[in-house]
């Protein structure tokens, strides 16, 4: 059976680089400049944190870094709702793809944090 490989860090980077797109699609007016920029922020943050979970020092600092990672992405999600909602880049964006990939993302990443810690509790 031929298995497709899922690299959760791949993932991220690509999410980061989509969501680079999105941002230098937002308009240059003073509510897609603060956008912009929060989420030039937050967009970041998920991928770079998980390449720290993967040298995680303990348990407990592994469910420190992916929380990180989890509040980022579903801060991402929320400005990508807002960028739909009010149309602030064309329609023909990625703009609702990437709500969806943030929405996988979340879950995968939640359920991780909630594997490890029923993992720990059951040490």
């Amino acid at each position: 059976m031929n298995r497709i490989k899922y690299d959760l860090e791949e993932r991220l980077i690509q999410f980061t680089c989509n969501m680079i797109d999105i941002v230098e699609a937002l308009p240059n007016n003073r509510a897609g400049n603060y956008i912009a920029g929060q989420l030039i922020r937050s967009c970041h943050s998920p991928a770079f944190n998980y390449a720290e979970v993967q040298a995680a020092e303990s348990g407990n600092d592994f469910l420190h870094k992916m929380s990180v990672v989890l509040k980022e992405l579903k801060e991402c999600r929320t400005a990508l709702k807002i960028i739909a909602r009010k149309e602030m880049v064309p329609r023909n964006t990625i703009v609702n793809k990437m709500i969806g990939e943030a929405e996988e993302l979340v879950a995968i990443i939640g359920k991780g944090i909630s594997t490890a810690r029923n993992n720990m509790k059951s040490r």
